[in-house]
């Protein structure tokens, strides 16, 4: 599968995930939710995946940054469980956050795999735009990592399958 097509026609999210959009976009979002019918948003509703992710799609065709933007605000505007306290943790429950936010069918999943102590790898198979995933990663670590470290690093596994050739998932290197 590409990107933004769902692979289940009957999947759901929740308007809070929704919410992430004109967070991170502003005002420059609202005619774009309004003509796809999300907006208002109800952050109590569940919306349809594709109609999402045809929001992505023309958001993306108007800024790629974008996607990244929105991405980051995940982790800051939608639930996630409780506990989290160190890069690991949050890599691991990430995918805990994700069903949390979505219904209804085959809507993928984030599998994290531990590397090293500072390092972890994350399969994001879903059909969203890479660079959301890339966005919501970076601002975890952002969020997460220790103070003693000197930065951190969430790159594309470029010898991994990605969703911008057709595949449905892409990979993600974390180190920090």
């Amino acid at each position: 599968m590409a990107e933004y097509i769902a692979f289940d026609e009957h999947v759901e999210v929740s308007g809070e995930s929704i919410r992430s959009i004109s967070k991170a976009l502003g005002e420059v979002a609202v005619p774009i939710l309004r003509k796809h019918g999300l907006y208002p948003i109800d952050t109590t509703q569940w919306y349809s995946q594709q109609t999402q992710l045809n929001v992505y799609r023309e958001i993306n065709d108007l800024n790629l940054l974008n996607m990244v933007a929105i991405g980051m605000q995940v982790p800051d505007t939608a639930e996630f469980p409780p506990g989290i306290e160190t890069v690991h943790d949050a890599l691991k429950l990430l995918n805990d956050a994700y069903q949390m936010h979505h219904r209804g069918g085959d809507f993928g999943e984030y599998r994290y795999e531990y590397v090293s102590e500072r390092r972890a790898k994350m399969i994001c198979r879903n059909p969203y735009p890479g660079d959301l995933d890339y966005g919501i990663i970076y601002r975890l670590v952002q969020k997460f990592y220790p103070p003693d470290s000197n930065g951190f690093y969430v790159e594309l596994d470029l010898n991994a399958p990605t969703r911008r050739n057709g595949d449905d998932s892409c990979t993600y290197l974390i180190s920090w």
